[in-house]
């Protein structure tokens, strides 16, 4: 970047400017840090709200975090929070190489994720679809409820999720979770790693990151991360490029105030990408079974994605007690792609039956946010109470555009014999499109009431409006509501280490969905309840919690059908009830530990089951060890575990049994800058479908290996 040749040259002579420099100048990027229990990876963290000791877990190697504020919007325990909050550390993310959004939260306690296509994924929990994202405490919707692309993680220090309705702090309440990104933030002392990694498929992976004080003082400080990977595939002709950079200085104005600016980017290539999937019945009413590897790309079909982020963040300390902290965001996703459908039935003896639709697509979705919050304590009846208080107002503009290609409806080979070469067409046989403006303003107050010495009350209201304009696909996309969504919880400490707790909160979210006459659907509503046991354990490096919930939903849209090439959607009335079992952190200063147990029932308002294409039991876990005589040598393993789902059809049931994933790692520090680390996945080569959310799928990766080398400074 030109900005790299321009360092003054006071700054030149700083460690952490030099190595910015050799970075801008050679095509070296830095990597995670490895970690081990008596190791402290970055050094001494600027004291800030947002890079506090307690909870970052960089600097504690934890697989937990001490303290969270992304369920209320103040910085407590776990246990001290009354919603179940799982956590993804970064020493989690390192030892078994979570290097994508979707393989860390496929990692979480309780999040389902539904890989529909191989670049582009929903995600489910405790019944219900999760809409709401935040970076570092801030929304970050995403227009259609999925992601694009595959994101990295190499930018965040630990990823959160706050299960069951979170309309606090998230945009609209939504019983299923809210997943908060927790950026890497500068530190004071100099710091540096660098990674390079191969694997399986021609896998190929550097990633970097560099941090410390840009003059003597330290009131400047800065961090540099950047990524890159270039991948085949186990599917047919199947590859993928991305690159990752992300920059942020902190800047000390005085003793009390830090600005923060920071810019990141993410570009992705894929070639040859399925946009939708295989086919999972024969026109016999029989299940597909095709080979791990069957695609239905063509030879030159590609997606490309990218999103850039932007902020700015003042963090004031207004007094001892209280705070001030005020975010402007600007986040630009782009798509564009030339992709190829198969669409139809086959035959169970030929496999013919299969449709051509080539497709062009271009999307561009901009979205602006402004947040302005506060909190702090006060004192009032002899007891120490805290408050939070805090406004935003968003939105989101979204264009795109499908040109649809010449010869859709052409006849494909059976795809036991398809290659995906299909000629290129022409994209000019019709045009279609969306042009739609959301916009959201919000405010909210909440209260941490000390009762008593063992009883804190947790009380708040957000205020959302909601409003949206315009057209999807010839649909209109309108909708426009309010509401005041309410917030109770309350903690009660049995011991020093365990305590009891109960929440509730309404549920609030606008629907742009249509019904059979083409009426924009009411806004979601209903209720949340969470009641639970939770505990912190050895030094306050373990954290547990057992939860029953119960959420209800009413005029949830449910997809119909069609009239004509418009979808239609009727609302329907859900209920999901079940528990929860999250423990995560250290049990010995040799052994690291996460366990999630899901189990849960989803039933409409007759009583009959629905949603049975998400899993009703769910299990992961993971731990690491470090052996003893070996100091050296850490090993691990990880346990994915669901149970069975199934997707009924007009054509009949698509099924997909109860399946286990099992991943192993191992590191060796060679001494304490240089370390090899080895991960091998789906160790019993399992086959299994990725998801069941749509009526297509595809199968997941088989047995795979990476191997990397990490350095340190």
């Amino acid at each position: 970047m030109p900005v790299c040749h321009r360092l003054p040259a006071a700054l030149r002579r700083r460690p952490l400017a030099l190595a910015l420099a050799a970075l801008c100048a050679t095509p070296v990027y830095a990597a995670e840090p490895t970690t081990s229990s008596e190791e402290k990876v970055l050094g001494a963290v600027t004291v800030s709200e947002v890079a506090d000791a307690g909870d970052n877990t960089e600097r504690s190697g934890l697989y937990t975090a001490r303290k969270s504020s992304s369920a209320t919007g103040l910085k407590l325990s776990l246990r001290e929070t009354p919603q179940t909050v799982s956590v993804i550390s970064r020493s989690q993310l390192s030892d078994f190489r979570l290097d994508s959004v979707n393989d860390a939260l496929a990692a979480s306690s309780g999040i389902n994720v539904e890989r529909v296509e191989t670049d582009r994924t929903y995600y489910t929990a405790r019944g219900f679809d999760i809409t709401n994202f935040q970076a570092d405490g801030i929304g970050q919707p995403f227009a259609y409820g999925n992601v694009n692309g595959d994101i990295d993680t190499v930018l965040y220090e630990r990823i959160e999720a706050v299960y069951g309705a979170n309309g606090l702090m998230s945009g609209t309440g939504n019983p299923s979770a809210t997943v908060n990104f927790l950026r890497k933030r500068p530190t004071s002392q100099f710091a540096a790693a660098a990674s390079a990694s191969i694997g399986s498929w021609g896998k190929q992976r550097v990633e970097g990151d560099i941090s410390g004080s840009l003059v003597e003082s330290g009131r400047i400080r800065g961090r540099l991360i950047a990524a890159h990977e270039d991948t085949d595939s186990y599917l047919d002709r199947y590859s993928r490029e991305k690159t990752v950079f992300g920059a942020i200085v902190d800047v000390d104005l005085d003793d009390v105030s830090t600005l923060s600016i920071g810019h990141s980017e993410q570009r992705n290539k894929a070639r040859s990408p399925m946009w939708g999937a295989l086919p999972m019945l024969y026109s016999n009413g029989q299940q597909t079974n095709y080979d791990v590897s069957t695609s239905t790309a063509s030879d030159w079909s590609y997606w490309n994605s990218s999103v850039r982020n932007t902020f700015v963040e003042l963090n004031r300390e207004l007094s001892a007690d209280w705070r001030l902290r005020a975010v402007l965001t600007r986040n630009d996703y782009r798509n564009d792609g030339a992709l190829f459908y198969a669409y139809g039935t086959p035959d169970a003896t030929t496999g013919l039956g299969l449709l051509a639709y080539p497709s062009r697509y271009a999307m561009s979705n901009r979205q602006t946010q402004a947040d302005v919050s506060a909190s702090g304590r006060v004192k009032l009846f002899g007891r120490t109470h805290e408050l939070a208080f805090g406004a935003s107002s968003a939105e989101s503009v979204l264009d795109d555009i499908s040109h649809y290609g010449q010869g859709i409806g052409t006849a494909l080979p059976s795809l036991d014999d398809w290659n995906g070469s299909y000629p290129m067409p022409s994209f000019d046989a019709s045009v279609n499109g969306s042009h739609f403006v959301y916009k959201q303003k919000s405010a909210y107050a909440v209260a941490r009431l000390s009762l008593a010495d063992p009883l804190t009350l947790i009380a708040g209201a957000k205020l959302t409006r909601a409003q949206s304009n315009g057209t999807s696909y010839g649909v209109a996309h309108d909708s426009q509501a309010d509401d005041v969504t309410p917030y109770a919880g309350i903690v009660y400490a049995l011991t020093s280490q365990l305590s009891t707790y109960a929440s509730y909160t309404d549920i609030f979210t606008p629907q742009y969905q249509t019904d059979l006459a083409g009426n924009t659907l009411a806004p979601v509503t209903g209720s949340n309840r969470e009641i639970g046991l939770k505990g912190e354990f050895f030094a306050r490096k373990l954290n547990a919690s057992l939860a029953l919930f119960r959420s209800e939903q009413r005029n949830l849209a449910e997809a119909a059908g069609y009239v004509g090439a418009r979808p239609y959607h009727r609302a329907v009335d859900a209920q999901s009830e079940g528990v929860q079992i999250d423990i995560a952190g250290q049990v010995t200063p040799r052994l690291q530990l996460s366990i999630g147990y899901t189990q849960l029932a989803i039933d409409d308002d007759a009583g009959n089951a629905v949603r049975t294409y998400m899993p009703r039991r769910l299990l992961r876990s993971a731990l690491t060890y470090r052996v003893p005589g070996i100091e050296g040598l850490k090993v691990g393993g990880s346990l994915h575990w669901q149970d069975d789902i199934s997707r009924t059809t007009s054509g009949g049931e698509i099924r997909q049994k109860a399946y286990a994933v099992t991943n192993l790692m191992a590191r060796y520090d060679f001494d304490r800058q240089w370390s090899v680390s080895a991960n091998l996945n789906n160790v019993t080569n399992e086959k299994y479908l990725t998801s069941l959310y749509w009526d297509q799928s595809y199968y997941a990766a088989p047995r795979n290996l990476s191997v990397s080398l990490n350095w340190k400074y």
